[in-house]
């Protein structure tokens, strides 16, 4: 009878075990962005949503978009700490000078190229994020690059098709590259979060800001009636970021991984796809809301890239270090 009883509850003791591995197993995911409510990203999260969920591995997501959680510096640190789980943003260099290869100006010329050197997860740019994140606490899923940014001001510049002073002050996110890049070209600069350029534009602590693709000037600045000229010198790319809390990652079992894995990359590849084939249409969006583009040549935009590789480039070594230059400039295979 005593061993019956015994046995009975070593049953029921394993079916607990087992019934509460089960339930921990399954996970309810935070994944967060920052793009505006009309940006297309936002529909790429929900694709995001709906693949994980559909794959039936004990995963749920709840969605925060449009900034509903913080900024992208805000989402990154808590991402790190374990508190947000998913992030699509951009990748500041604030923690990690190395991180600055994101706001390298001129290094490509073309969508052909941006999607070699970004978009493909095997590349030199992509090992070298993806080490940097981890050590950080962040998992690289994939990156999304949407384009060539310019500035958005609001009034036009002095000398707004070459590097001579453009007697304006505009932001900058938080990159000694990036700083460097516009004081070459002319303008002075102001670092401060994305979360504050509205306002700061709107009072005139700033006369504008580096920022945006067409797309993102279009849906965040004109649909919101601020700011007035987009200069499109595509001095960088508009990278953007998928990436997970390493915590969370390790959580996860290998099932788990490989659904989450698969739906950034992609949503990377219909990101990037989506920028290319509209950039032309958002260009004419901006000037159907009466925005002013101003016009710059393919000449005069070469020569604006000629002085800025040399006077931007040479100090990039002394950020990031001579070795990530040289990898990143090293041809594969």
């Amino acid at each position: 009878m005593l061993r019956t009883t015994f046995a009975t509850a070593v049953s029921a003791a394993a079916l607990t075990l087992s019934l509460t591995a089960a339930e921990a197993a399954d996970m309810r995911l935070k994944l967060a962005g920052v793009v505006p409510v009309e940006h297309f990203g936002n529909a790429i999260l929900k694709q995001i949503e709906a693949d994980i969920e559909a794959a039936d591995v004990g995963l749920s997501v709840t969605l925060f978009e449009a900034g509903q959680l913080g900024s992208g510096e805000e989402l990154f640190e808590d991402a790190a700490r374990g508190n947000v789980d998913l992030v699509h943003s951009v990748i500041y260099a604030h923690r990690d000078p190395v991180l600055e290869i994101n706001s390298l100006p001129y290094l490509v010329s073309s969508f052909d190229e941006m999607e070699a050197i970004y978009l493909n997860k095997d590349s030199a740019f992509n090992d070298i994020f993806g080490e940097r994140l981890e050590a950080l606490g962040l998992k690289l899923l994939a990156n999304a690059p949407e384009g060539f940014i310019g500035v958005v001001a609001e009034s036009e510049p002095d000398n707004v098709t070459t590097v001579g002073d453009k007697g304006v002050n505009i932001r900058v996110w938080s990159s000694q590259v990036i700083k460097s890049t516009v004081e070459a070209m002319g303008f002075n600069a102001t670092t401060m979060n994305w979360g504050e350029v509205f306002p700061a534009i709107q009072s005139g602590v700033v006369d504008g800001a580096i920022c945006c693709t067409a797309q993102l000037a279009y849906s965040a600045f004109a649909t919101s009636d601020v700011g007035k000229y987009f200069i499109p010198y595509g001095a960088v790319v508009e990278n953007t970021t998928y990436y997970a809390s390493l915590e969370t990652w390790e959580e996860m079992n290998d099932a788990q991984r490989a659904v989450v894995q698969a739906a950034f990359e992609k949503a990377a590849q219909s990101y990037f796809t989506e920028a290319r084939a509209n950039e032309a249409d958002y260009i004419d969006k901006l000037k159907e809301s009466g925005y002013q583009v101003v016009d710059i040549s393919d000449a005069q935009r070469g020569k604006i890239a000629d002085t800025v590789r040399a006077e931007v480039w040479p100090g990039i070594a002394d950020i990031v270090g001579q070795d990530i230059i040289d990898r990143l400039m090293a041809p594969k295979g």
